[in-house]
């Protein structure tokens, strides 16, 4: 992991909070694959569209290891609300299904600050329904569904899954990498770790100004889950966390939370490692073991 931050550092990229939305888009998609490790083969790679509640279309990709009914993972991307893609994680959604069997939906949720809080939570939760009513028609069983994601990607999946439970829709899991659950950075990871290599301090105030600069609206659970009155009854978690990561505190807490109104909860903390660590496996072995994890943790919760 320190190898990988060295050669960050040496290559002299401009920190992403120095560039406008666009122009970090285009250097986190041009890194993207760098790290990652080589893409599997599956039977099925397909591309849809979805209908959000204002009538836009919003790509997604799904991703089938055999042609066969498969239960599902919907998958949100990190990147802060601001940048990422279905393109920037398409490795990493081909690992998960390749490795767990099961097929996966990759979201590309639209992104701020063209559209701030909470286009994407009503996004994701869109997607949501769409794959519950319709899933049966590209194959997938939804009766057989978790959510997950990374990072911002990761407090998407967490809101849906409180979502879920109010609504009455079978979730069997959420799968959660290093997500963002508070309303203001102000645990004690994100005041040891405010030079973190990967999220540093500055780079999550860009973000969050983008999406949602009106800091009152930091208070809703959409945003920030942690803060949610009641999480009694939601789906099963697993949540795999960075240690050197500014949000690993609010992770712990979230898992904390789950556990005490009788959620079922596995936490893996991985040493060492940063922010972002699971789209390194060609360099950090950490990365591999999370994708193991993750995808037994799929396995069991989504097939009989």
């Amino acid at each position: 992991m320190a190898g990988v931050v060295e050669r960050m550092e040496r290559a002299g990229h401009p920190p992403l909070y120095t560039l406008s939305p666009q122009e970090a888009r285009a250097s986190y998609e041009k890194a993207a694959g760098v790290l990652e490790v080589p893409r599997p083969p599956l039977a099925r790679v397909e591309d849809h569209e979805v209908a959000a509640r204002d009538g836009a279309r919003l790509p997604i990709r799904l991703y089938a290891p055999s042609n066969e009914r498969l239960p599902v993972l919907l998958y949100f991307h990190g990147g802060g609300f601001t940048i990422g893609s279905i393109a920037t994680h398409d490795t990493l959604c081909r690992v998960l299904a390749h490795k767990s069997g099961c097929a996966v939906v990759s979201l590309d949720y639209r992104l701020a600050p063209e559209h701030r809080f909470p286009t994407a939570h009503n996004d994701a939760w869109d997607a949501f329904g769409f794959v519950a009513r319709q899933g049966a028609e590209f194959g997938l069983d939804a009766s057989r569904m978790a959510v997950g994601g990374d990072s911002a990607g990761g407090t998407l999946a967490a809101a849906c899954a409180i979502q879920a439970r109010d609504q009455g829709l079978p979730l069997a899991l959420q799968m959660l990498f290093y997500p963002g659950t508070t309303a203001h950075q102000d645990t004690d990871s994100h005041r040891l770790l405010a030079d973190a290599p990967l999220l540093q301090a500055p780079l999550i105030d860009f973000f969050f100004g983008q999406y949602i600069p009106e800091h009152a609206q930091r208070d809703d659970w959409r945003f920030a889950p942690l803060l949610a009155d009641d999480v009694e009854g939601v789906a099963p978690a697993w949540i795999g966390l960075a240690e050197v990561d500014p949000l690993v505190d609010e992770g712990i807490a979230y898992a904390d939370k789950l556990r005490a109104a009788g959620v079922p909860v596995d936490l893996e903390i991985y040493r060492g490692v940063t922010h972002e660590f699971i789209k390194m496996g060609r360099a950090v072995p950490e990365a591999l073991q999370a994708h193991a994890d993750a995808a037994r943790a799929l396995n069991e919760a989504l097939t009989p």
